[in-house]
């Protein structure tokens, strides 16, 4: 009975914040841990988590399955400063780039992308990272700026067997989001 009504709240709290942020591109299932600024032309894939927090500017795409834990930035490259006689205050905005983070990517707390950037599937981004450059997929970047620390999977045969399930939708992979909760906090009792 519980869970059902876990269940229940959960759905009615996402159906408000949708509502409220005015989101209409992002999967029923996707899931805030506390207030945000989120840009309404987000793109957000299937079981996704945004942290309390995070500042997402427009143009931002994210894949299934990736978290974002808190005080995430996506920003920046928005300000023109190379106009001569003019303060950047009094400068026009800029043309914000696309970026794109994909499927199953695990971003840090205090982590800062810079707009425009590309994260490849299942990498992972280092705590307070700041991200300037794209990601190769499968890997780990880490500092100020982010630089490549190594691969997640050491092995090619694993890399393969998670590629291969990022590529089918998640009602094909058998998800359930309320089974994977209880068996996470099952595992730490």
């Amino acid at each position: 009975m519980k869970n059902k009504i876990r269940q229940l709240y959960r759905l009615i709290r996402m159906y408000y914040i949708r509502k409220k942020y005015n989101l209409k591109n992002v999967h029923r299932t996707f899931y805030m841990g506390g207030k945000s600024f989120l840009s309404q032309d987000i793109k957000v894939g299937a079981y996704v988590y945004i942290g309390p927090r995070c500042i997402i500017y427009p143009k931002v795409e994210i894949g299934d399955y990736t978290l974002l834990a808190n005080d995430i930035a996506i920003v920046g490259d928005d300000h023109i400063y190379d106009k001569p006689g003019i303060p950047i205050l009094f400068s026009e905005r800029g043309i914000i780039k696309q970026t794109k983070i994909g499927k199953d990517v695990w971003i840090g707390a205090y982590s800062k992308i810079m707009t425009g950037i590309n994260i490849g599937d299942g990498a992972i981004i280092a705590t307070g990272s700041i991200v300037t450059k794209d990601v190769e997929a499968f890997s780990i970047y880490g500092g100020v700026p982010a630089k490549k620390i190594k691969d997640r999977f050491n092995n090619i045969e694993h890399k393969e067997i998670h590629e291969k399930m990022l590529k089918k939708t998640y009602s094909e992979c058998g998800f359930n989001f309320d089974k994977l909760l209880r068996g996470n906090f099952k595992s730490l009792k």
